[in-house]
């Protein structure tokens, strides 16, 4: 079955994180939570602390690696920015066409730098934006492509989720898991 990787570094935006997690996994997709520390424990940009399912140490890209997704917050995206595993994963899957997905200050900080945008429209976080992105950047809530997609920030969550499952299982499934949880 294919899995998704979303990281968690110290720091992280609490609801653009599990509230994604909880809407892929009410669409029946498998989303494995890793932490970039040396342990599990990951404590968001709130105070709430989350015990992730793995550490970066213990994860790989595979074949079944389906989506590497990048909450935000401060100052957990400069985290995750900064951790070198992390960057070369989100290279090598892009390069090999893979599905990534980035909100809040995860476009910039960690997709730009590391590339990934590739010449592709995206948002995030107001003021965010890398000085040198020209028009790519379009403040809109969610940017969607079949292999990237980036949300705006906290509000824009839960459309950032859906974009993520219509991509990987159809506008009809995401529009189901939409319609029970009274979106």
């Amino acid at each position: 079955m294919k899995h998704s990787y979303l990281f968690l570094a110290d720091g992280f935006e609490e609801i653009e994180a599990l509230a994604t997690v909880d809407v892929l996994r009410r669409a029946q997709m498998e989303v494995i939570t890793v932490s970039i520390n040396r342990d599990t424990v990951v404590t968001g940009a709130h105070g709430v602390a989350v015990t992730a399912d793995a550490t970066i140490a213990n994860v790989d890209l595979d074949t079944d690696t389906e989506w590497l997704i990048c909450p935000g917050g401060m100052p957990g995206a400069s985290h995750l920015a900064a951790d070198a595993k992390l960057t070369d994963m989100l290279v090598r899957h892009h390069a090999a066409g893979g599905k990534i997905a980035a909100i809040c200050a995860s476009p910039a900080l960690v997709l730009w730098t590391a590339g990934v945008i590739d010449g592709r429209h995206f948002t995030c976080y107001p003021g965010m934006e890398p000085e040198d992105c020209g028009d790519l950047y379009t403040g809109d809530p969610v940017v969607a492509f079949d292999t990237l997609i980036t949300g705006n920030g906290p509000a824009s969550t839960l459309a950032f989720a859906y974009s993520i499952v219509a991509a990987t299982k159809g506008v009809d499934v995401a529009s189901e898991v939409a319609k029970a949880m009274m979106y």
